[in-house]
């Protein structure tokens, strides 16, 4: 989403190379065009007028010390003051309440039921809580469809009334429900307009006080930019709700909402979506979304994603057939399930330092590993176990089976023998033992 605007604030820094110190007059160009940077990704003008004067009250009066260049104490600059406009720290949802109880709310289109499904998920696996989806846009039966079919895919119940048209009534009942079967969180989705109007506002309003949640959420499109900030406004005029959540982050935006709408409305921003996978849901990071706009990755993100895929047990039980050298096909195949899992692979790799500016214009694949699992799939299971029996006629029937050729199947054996070999070196140094030799070329 940040793509532009990393390669503009990279361009921008490289004003200040080779400067021996930062001064009002070679300071000036680079604010200027970090401001254009930051109005061309739809960034608020008060907002981008505002973070530069701060900026450039920080830079001159930073002592810049001998050992970091003038370019390099500017990047920090402008990371720690992006990392303060968007919010300073991550802000949690608010869970007190018997149950708990988050209204939903924001425009038609906005992905309100696809977050609503996505929350419940987040709050079911990560937060170990029982949740209850009410239907509460009564006026598009497509949504009421949309979120039994949510909640089927995340394992979560969900709350309907047929026939009964008073969105008000059906919160309450729900809430009820729920206390009756002791579920601890109730997430109430919304009907929605194509624009902000005083119906809207006024059932809203109604359900609001008559459920009386302990967290309300609004929900924007990234995709509406500077409209989604204006949008944003007036809801919190209206409704005063306690957190936003920009979806559709993965579409063609240029992320000015994420950057000016915590400064506009003074609620944080405590989650962003995207893509249509229900776990394709994050807890909010302004300083981790400060070194991804200035091309620095995300390396803690992408972490907590491992270990959310990791099985303690799984990986003694690996680490034991490494020592052995018994790492197999079979293995290999629940390692291509875990990295998978962890989301697509441009957005993994890109959570790298300095890979999102490689990636820019490189379409990766989810279906990468796909020619990988056909040819493992047409083994047998004496093959995936031990690949060293594979000889030249089993190579001929893997090939004809997976759809592929002979020398993509030997490229496949190659290349998984060496891994086996670096996984094993790599385990021996871990064991205490020397750092295997390169071998000379």
């Amino acid at each position: 989403m940040f793509e532009n605007l990393t390669e503009k604030l990279e361009r921008s820094f490289k004003i200040l190379k080779g400067e021996g110190k930062i001064t009002e007059i070679n300071v000036a160009e680079t604010l200027k065009e970090i401001r254009r940077a930051l109005i061309d990704a739809d960034v608020n003008y008060k907002v981008a007028k505002s973070f530069t004067d701060e900026v450039k009250q920080k830079a001159l009066g930073a002592n810049v010390l001998t050992s970091v260049k003038p370019g390099q104490m500017m990047t920090k600059i402008v990371r720690d003051e992006l990392a303060q406009l968007m919010g300073g720290e991550a802000t949690d949802i608010n869970l007190s309440g018997h149950p708990a109880v988050v209204l939903i709310a924001g425009l038609q289109g906005s992905g309100k039921t696809t977050f609503s499904g996505k929350l419940a998920l987040m709050l079911k696996s990560k937060k170990s809580r029982s949740v209850l989806l009410v239907a509460g846009d009564v006026y598009r039966p497509a949504a009421i469809d949309q979120l039994k079919i949510l909640g089927e895919q995340v394992g979560v119940e969900v709350y309907t009334e047929p026939g009964n048209m008073n969105p008000v009534e059906i919160a309450e009942n729900a809430i009820k429900y729920a206390k009756s079967k002791s579920i601890s969180t109730v997430i109430v989705d919304t009907a929605g307009r194509l624009a902000v109007d005083e119906q809207m506002m006024e059932e809203i309003a109604a359900i609001k006080a008559a459920v009386k949640p302990s967290e309300i959420l609004f929900v924007v499109d990234s995709m509406t930019g500077q409209d989604a900030v204006n949008t944003a406004r007036e809801f919190n005029e209206r409704l005063d709700y306690d957190g936003v959540v920009l979806t559709k982050l993965d579409g063609d935006t240029r992320g000015g909402a994420a950057i000016s709408i915590r400064s506009v409305v003074k609620k944080p921003l405590k989650f962003i979506s995207s893509g249509e996978k229900m776990d394709a849901l994050q807890v909010f990071h302004p300083e981790r979304m400060a070194d991804r706009i200035l091309g620095m990755g995300d390396i803690v993100s992408l972490v907590e994603k491992a270990q959310e895929q990791y099985d303690e047990k799984e990986a003694r039980e690996l680490k034991k057939k490494i020592y052995k050298n018994k790492f197999d096909f079979n293995d290999f195949l629940g390692q291509i399930a875990q990295l998978k899992k962890m989301g697509g692979m441009k957005d993994v790799m890109s959570m790298l330092p300095g890979m999102g500016k490689a990636l820019k214009d490189v379409e990766i694949s989810d279906d990468v590993f796909k020619q990988t699992e056909a040819i493992i799939y047409s083994m047998t299971p004496a093959e995936r176990e031990n690949p060293e029996i594979i000889n030249p006629s089993r190579k001929e029937r893997i090939a004809r089976g997976s759809g592929t050729t002979l020398a993509e199947v030997n490229k496949l054996l190659k290349q998984f023998e060496q891994m086996r070999k670096m996984m094993k070196s790599v385990a021996g140094m871990g064991r205490g033992g020397k750092m295997p030799m390169m071998p000379r070329r």
